[in-house]
């Protein structure tokens, strides 16, 4: 019995996704649940499990190629004897016979001096009406590089332009000397603009072209986009982190006991930004055309590095979440991102962002916008730093805080009154629990 093996049902928003590398070969014993390929969308990679126990008769679907949400790629044979023997009798049968084995010993010669030409090189040797035979490898290898060709050519044309010029300087006149060099370098012009850089570089340069992946390209359009279709502005304030600091270096070992869960700074930041929303809320809002959207629900992205790229799952409700439950969400969203294992679900959606560049060592950044979002907001590194507090000079871990908005739908009074606040959130964190 044939068991297809189908592409998950992709979100509305992905239209296809592209396949990465099947982790099974045909006539593999398969169990179930067993993980055969890995699908890469716009958003997510997900894992397409094995539906059932068997073998893996049949793949419809390679390495790279596009797939559509639902469709199938693979089957599988709950039986799997059948196809085990398929699968080997092919190998047995094709043992090449006397004649075919006759045949590489007759063109073994010219396959190898072609397969020890690169096309540049091939093309180069054309240029210059040579043959392979005329030059000769470089000590210790017997491949023929085009700095080999390069040099065989300069120092066949060198001597040559020498040779013609004591023949003009001997005819006494002046005015022959002038066209016959010129002729003379004619032939060789047409070497430089083939390959420019060659003869100036010296050394090993290395080069390696690798196509983007379909997460990378996905992040590189929407940021393109962000640029083009928003009127991006950035507004800065910094805020001093010593009071979180003490509040946090008080009670962390008590929170972690009674939770199970560090305590970090991101919830501190989540909630301020929280209360923050739901003094403004058009920077909770989004464009949808010509309408503003306002939002009365607060979805929250936090944007996480993943191996793959940036990714941003969203914590839903978060004005009704604790400080707990927003730290074991974020901990959890970490986990599954650097696994690839986060869901279309929970990276979908979203009114507002957090990103922490300062985990990376980020002193200042512009953080761009997540579209349809309206606003971003950029944490950075805590520095110590010299701050005027009651008249005295004092050093104080502080941090930047970057607000990054559309101007089309925010005002920068809003923008900067929205940062102030969550400033004095931090600085006096009873605000936090009295939601002022």
């Amino acid at each position: 019995m044939a068991v297809e093996v189908k592409v998950p049902i992709l979100a509305e928003s992905v239209a296809e996704a592209t396949l990465m590398k099947w982790h099974k070969k045909v006539g593999d014993d398969v169990k179930r649940g067993d993980s055969l390929i890995d699908i890469e969308t716009d958003k997510v990679t997900l894992e397409v499990a094995a539906p059932d126990n068997g073998v893996l008769s049949e793949i419809l679907k390679y390495d790279g190629e596009e797939v559509q949400s639902d469709e199938v790629i693979a089957r599988i044979d709950t039986e799997g004897k059948a196809i085990t023997e398929k699968a080997t009798g092919p190998e047995q049968k094709v043992e090449p016979a006397p004649q075919q084995q006759s045949l590489p010993d007759i063109e073994s010669e010219p396959v190898k001096n072609e397969t020890r030409l690169s096309p540049a090189v091939r093309n180069l040797l054309q240029q210059h009406n040579l043959e392979p035979d005329d030059i000769k490898p470089a000590a210790g290898t017997d491949r023929i590089t085009k700095e080999d060709v390069l040099k065989y050519v300069g120092a066949d044309k060198q001597p040559a332009a020498q040779k013609e010029v004591p023949k003009v300087t001997t005819s006494n006149t002046k005015p022959e000397p002038g066209p016959d060099i010129k002729t003379e370098k004619q032939p060789t012009a047409p070497t430089k603009p083939s390959q420019p850089p060659q003869p100036a570089i010296s050394g090993n340069r290395p080069e390696q072209r690798v196509p983007m992946t379909r997460l990378r390209k996905r992040v590189a359009e929407r940021l393109l986009s962000a640029q083009h279709e928003n009127a991006i502005l950035t507004t800065f304030n910094e805020v001093n982190m010593q009071p979180v600091i003490d509040l946090r270096n008080r009670y962390r070992d008590e929170f972690e006991k009674t939770h199970g869960v560090k305590l970090g700074f991101m919830s501190f930041f989540t909630k301020a930004a929280v209360e923050a929303l739901k003094k403004f809320p058009v920077i909770n809002a989004s464009v949808d055309g010509e309408n503003i959207v306002y939002h009365g629900y607060f979805d929250i992205g936090i944007a996480v590095s993943a191996p793959k790229g940036l990714v941003v799952p969203v914590l839903r409700d978060v004005d009704n979440m604790s400080f707990a439950d927003i730290e074991a969400q974020i901990r959890e969203f970490g986990d599954k991102a650097r696994d690839s294992r986060l869901t279309i679900e929970e990276l979908t959606g979203g009114t507002f962002t957090i990103t922490n560049g300062g985990v990376f060592g980020s002193l200042l950044s512009t953080p761009i916008l997540n579209p349809p979002q309206s606003a971003i907001l950029g944490m950075h590194k805590m520095q110590e730093r010299p701050i005027a507090e009651n008249g005295s000079v004092v050093i104080k871990p502080m941090m930047y805080l970057a607000l990054s908005y559309d101007h089309r739908i925010i005002d920068g009074r809003e923008a900067v009154q929205f940062l102030v606040s969550i400033k004095e959130q931090l600085e006096d964190p009873a605000r936090l629990l009295l939601q002022v």
